[in-house]
């Protein structure tokens, strides 16, 4: 399975632990629009508060490319607040897993 098929696997399950199974001890996220970056146990932490959240929806999710060492994918998030967002993320992989994960997001009308 791709990492990008299990990604979205986790997502669509609400799985935050297979989700941390996922990234690397030393992975790094960063947010482009605000130039945040958050270790794993702080996005970990993130990610269960957004998982727990009904009203956090991947509605759609396209592998753009994908090998050992990156994944590109372009997806449309809807967001509690009732906002949407086309995110475009770029993830670094290193021993099959995400060693550093960039988001980029166009909010939508």
């Amino acid at each position: 399975m791709s990492m990008h098929e299990k990604l979205n696997a986790t997502m669509r399950n609400r799985d935050t632990n297979a989700y941390a199974e996922l990234l690397h001890e030393d992975c790094i996220f960063v947010f482009h629009k605000s130039g945040n970056e958050f270790g794993k146990k702080e996005w970990i932490s993130m990610v269960e508060g957004m998982m727990s959240n009904e009203k956090f929806v991947n509605e759609s999710s396209r592998c753009v490319y994908e090998n050992d060492e990156i994944l590109v994918s372009h997806d449309f998030m809807s967001y509690p607040d009732g906002t949407r967002e086309a995110v475009m993320g770029v993830a670094k992989l290193k021993d099959g897993k995400i060693i550093r994960f960039e988001t980029g997001a166009t909010l939508l009308d």
